[in-house]
């Protein structure tokens, strides 16, 4: 059975990002959510690399389950506890 990320917020995070190169949490340990801070290493998930091509405001998934990562899908709506 695959291991399922941890769920950091049933909530998008909404912010301004400028144009570059960003690290989107996966597994759902980081404690710099929506971004990558390594806590990644001790699971079999990995960040996505993710590029803004100019400053925009978006919405970033936060619970993980997402089908359109990094971008929130609204899926947290029909998560269960």
């Amino acid at each position: 059975m695959a291991e399922e990320p941890k769920i950091a917020a049933k909530t998008p995070a909404v912010i301004e990002l400028e144009p570059g190169t960003y690290w989107w949490c996966r597994c759902g340990r980081s404690q710099n959510q929506p971004f990558c801070d390594g806590s990644h290493k001790v699971t079999g998930f990995s960040p996505l690399e993710f590029t803004v091509e100019e400053k925009k405001r978006v919405r970033l998934c936060r619970c993980k389950h997402t089908h359109d990562a990094p971008w929130c899908d609204n899926t947290h709506r029909d998560l269960r506890d």
